[in-house]
């Protein structure tokens, strides 16, 4: 399982510029003018995991995998974006179709860099862009509660929960509050995502600072951090300028160059890692002499519905996961060490998977 991360922003905040450092290409044109991306630019990137290579050197896997996660490049949006300003209405509906967004905000100064408001505010950016996304559900809601007025006096159950979903997610919005500030009652879960709101979508704000300032951020920055606390939401600060430059490094010059700028790692590790949280997501290894493979699950999740990412068949029949602990493997030197240590286990299908847990499957075919 990978997610979706859709980058948006305004135009010219550096979002091209990220995209093309995230997938190493440049597939995403990346110019000083409003709406140079057209289509949404999809870019399919590996998830850095350290311990993913520590386990095929171990196994001696002939093949390493690791889990991948999908970034959807979307053209800068404007004010009046709900309402089809600027090219609003295809990437209003580009940005349902991603599990969360990554909020690009400028929080760089460049008088060589047009600003499509005249100056540089990422807060005010920010709230551009929610407003419009507010805008856009409270319309789709209001034809949508249109839509089911006659199921509702049929009393059909599935309408009548939509229609109440819906009121409530209404009156947030009407309150100035995005979608996924409501709390959702276990019972009502799926019918709420089904909803697709774009404002339930989670939100990992990313601050695109000056070179000089990666390591450090800046005032900017800091002012983004502090809404992104009061909201609940995740942020992580990034030059743009320098993951495109790094990203086209070999390793061992790409942990040089981060070292002289003051950074432990790039900035991708740190997305990647922010947007796993945001989503609630965890990595777990199946390790062998042909592959040492990374498969990303829900926190949470159990047995079976791990081993289902990998086939329906190993769900549907499930027997039980063979199951030693990151650590156990490595400290015991494999598969085998860690069975004679008595760290291997037989887990049913109540077992809650964990982070870095190396897994097989036993299944009826």
């Amino acid at each position: 399982m990978g997610f979706k991360t859709g980058i948006v922003g305004l135009p010219n905040v550096g979002k091209s510029t990220l995209f093309n450092a995230l997938t190493k290409t440049a597939a995403a044109q990346a110019a000083n003018f409003p709406f140079c991306t057209i289509e949404p630019n999809v870019g399919d990137v590996a998830v850095p995991d350290p311990r993913l290579d520590t386990l095929a050197g171990i196994a001696q896997s002939k093949q390493i995998i690791p889990s991948r996660m999908t970034f959807v490049d979307i053209a800068g949006l404007v004010k009046g974006a709900s309402k089809g300003e600027g090219l609003g209405n295809q990437f209003l509906a580009n940005i349902r179709e991603c599990d969360a967004i990554a909020h690009v905000l400028r929080c760089f100064e460049d008088d060589d860099v047009t600003h499509v408001d005249g100056r540089v505010n990422p807060v005010e950016d920010a709230e551009t862009i929610e407003t419009e996304l507010m805008i856009a559900d409270m319309e789709s809601i209001e034809k949508r509660l249109q839509n089911i007025v006659r199921k509702v006096r049929g009393g059909d159950k599935e309408a009548v929960q939509q229609e109440r979903l819906l009121k409530t997610a209404l009156a947030a919005l009407e309150d100035g509050k995005p979608a996924r500030a409501v709390e959702v009652d276990d019972e009502d879960k799926k019918a709420w995502d089904m909803l697709q709101l774009l404002t339930t979508k989670p939100i990992l704000y990313v601050c695109n600072v000056d070179e000089d300032e990666a390591a450090t951020g800046n005032a900017h920055s800091d002012a983004v951090a502090k809404m992104a606390a009061e909201q609940g939401a995740a942020a992580v600060v990034i030059s743009a300028k320098i993951e495109e430059e790094i990203s086209q490094l070999e390793p061992e010059e790409a942990e040089m160059f981060l070292g002289e700028l003051g950074l432990e790692e790039a900035g991708l590790d740190r997305l990647i890692r922010a947007g796993h949280e945001l989503l609630g997501l965890q990595t777990y290894f199946t390790v062998g002499p042909k592959e040492a493979r990374a498969w990303t699950i829900p926190i949470g999740a159990l047995a079976p519905q791990a081993a289902g990412v990998i086939h329906g068949d190993f769900e549907r029949g499930f027997i039980r996961a063979e199951t030693i602990a990151y650590d156990d493997y490595v400290a015991n030197d494999g598969e085998q060490g860690a069975k004679e240590a008595g760290k291997m286990r037989a887990e049913g299908k109540s077992y809650v998977v964990k982070d870095g847990d190396v897994l097989h499957f036993l299944f009826n075919a």
